[in-house]
């Protein structure tokens, strides 16, 4: 409940029959959690729909079932509340709560190009975990793009130094999972004029 995770997700629901790269002996050593025990990371990316989420979710709710603290954050709504805890005096707790996680799970990252205040709060937040907490980082970008969407080469290399060196990289391909799992047919979807 605390982790306020997206979706309820759990790794005993992962979809590995779908053809989209995962493979099995990777998560089921990420299961074990001892990567978050070693303040490693996990960087997950792929297009919309394979499976993300889902499975970032899912090895946060693992977490949380091992005793660990969780806590999930999309990128565009951190960067909003960030820049409001800036302005109403509370940034200092909100900087606490997400350093004190040990799991940070941050959804969406680079949906689009950061700000300059975006870009310097995520190093912040990056900075305070490093080495003391593991970070779960889902993107649609591949990680060679993530130096163009954050802007700045001397932020961007200092957040990726801290991320992408201590990674677990998990990089998911296919079809939308929605699509593929949807029970609507191609009749039920069209508009009838």
């Amino acid at each position: 409940k605390n982790a306020r995770l997206k979706i309820n997700a759990c790794v005993e629901d992962i979809d590995y029959r779908s053809p989209r790269g995962l493979d099995k002996s990777v998560l089921m050593n990420l299961v074990s959690c001892d990567w978050i025990r070693k303040h490693q990371n996990v960087i997950l990316t792929g297009a919309t729909g394979v499976g993300k989420t889902f499975i970032g979710c899912a090895l946060a709710n693992k977490a949380c079932r091992e005793g660990f603290k969780a806590l999930y954050a999309s990128a565009p709504r951190l960067h909003y509340d960030l820049a409001i805890a800036k302005a109403d005096g509370s940034y200092s707790a909100i900087m606490a709560k997400l350093s004190k996680a040990q799991l940070l799970i941050l959804d969406d990252l680079g949906l689009a190009p950061m700000t300059d205040p975006e870009r310097r709060n995520l190093l912040e937040v990056i900075e305070d975990r490093n080495g003391s907490g593991a970070t779960l980082i889902a993107s649609q970008l591949p990680v060679e793009k993530w130096h163009e969407t954050i802007g700045d080469p001397t932020i961007a290399d200092a957040i990726l130094d801290r991320i992408v060196h201590n990674a677990h990289r998990i990089n998911l391909k296919g079809d939308s999972m929605r699509k593929t799992h949807s029970s609507l047919t191609e009749n039920d979807t069209r508009v009838n004029n």
